[in-house]
């Protein structure tokens, strides 16, 4: 949905000031499409809560009278709807976004929103596979394989998986890639562009570049360049949900947690590097963190793993 396409329930000066925003977000802020997307949606949502709240369409001068009893009023709705509060930390966040966006403007000032808490979210800890785990997923990601499955899907999957946990790839980051990006030959690195548009320089393990080469040779079709590198069977860009599949009978052929997903793998690659002596700076930058705490969460699944060692192994914890 382009941000012109957003249907605003707004008086026209506030619709103005909406799309002129958005654009602002992708143009100047450098914002992703998805994250611009959900913005939208949380004003558009916010605006139709005060349309009713307020009996008729908000104006700019309306968006400046606002007090903390309006926006209480608007986070307490979403509430009874069921909203998270991880959503409505989203929706806080989007709000004063927009709202330091018209003041900048010069075209509504509205110091309430100041005083609005941040709903606490709860506090979650990535959940990675064992490092045994790990290395039987990659060895033996056949054992996830559809009945009849044809050898080049295997290959196929195998390199994806071996992407996802040798090099921390978000499973978007991986089946995003393209032919001519093919990390084979003398291709060690790789240049990956995920959240928020932040580009990342991450390494190729040997195994993984003779996953991919391997994938290649049998693949039946001549790749372009510029399209996909990993592809389904009708030719087109593999959908996520077939790694998910695999994942999904690796679990129960392997008996792994339910937890083991396309996406701990990625959380397997920084625990094992932080567990292995990595420093978490590096691993920050190999995982293309923009805040050095959001991969601080990795040493406390680290604090666990040593105090679970500690537990089955030291004669006085028993």
């Amino acid at each position: 949905m382009a941000d012109s396409d957003l249907d605003i329930p707004a008086a026209n000066d506030v619709v103005a000031a909406a799309r002129a925003w958005l654009e602002h977000l992708g143009s100047e802020k450098h914002l992703a499409a998805k994250t611009r997307e959900a913005y939208g949606r949380d004003l558009k949502q916010f605006l139709a809560f005060m349309a009713n709240h307020n009996g008729g369409l908000i104006d700019l001068k309306g968006l400046s009278g606002l007090g903390p009893r309006d926006f209480r009023a608007y986070l307490a709705e979403r509430r009874r709807q069921g909203i998270a509060s991880r959503s409505l930390a989203r929706t806080l966040s989007a709000l004063r976004v927009f709202f330091v966006f018209l003041e900048r403007r010069g075209l509504a000032k509205n110091d309430a929103l100041a005083s609005i808490s941040v709903p606490k979210t709860a506090h979650s800890v990535p959940k990675p596979v064992g490092l045994d785990q790990a290395k039987g997923i990659v060895t033996q990601t056949r054992a996830g394989a559809a009945a009849n499955a044809p050898e080049w899907t295997i290959a196929r999957d195998t390199a994806v998986i071996t992407l996802l946990y040798g090099s921390g790839l978000r499973i978007s980051e991986a089946l995003g890639l393209n032919r001519e990006e093919a990390p084979v030959g003398r291709t060690d690195m790789l240049r990956i562009t995920g959240k928020g548009g932040k580009t990342r320089a991450v390494p190729v393990l040997p195994v993984a570049q003779r996953a991919v080469e391997r994938y290649l040779d049998l693949c039946p079709r001549e790749l372009a360049p510029d399209g996909p590198l990993f592809i389904g069977q009708q030719g087109k860009r593999l959908s996520p949900r077939i790694i998910q599949l695999v994942m999904q009978r690796l679990r129960g052929a392997l008996g792994l947690p339910r937890t083991a997903t396309p996406h701990a793998l990625r959380h397997s690659f920084a625990t094992h590097l932080l567990g292995s002596g990595a420093d978490l700076r590096e691993i920050q930058e190999l995982l293309g963190h923009a805040s050095l705490s959001t991969t601080q969460v990795y040493t406390e699944v680290n604090a666990d793993h040593l105090l679970k060692i500690y537990d089955d192994a030291h004669p006085r914890a028993r």
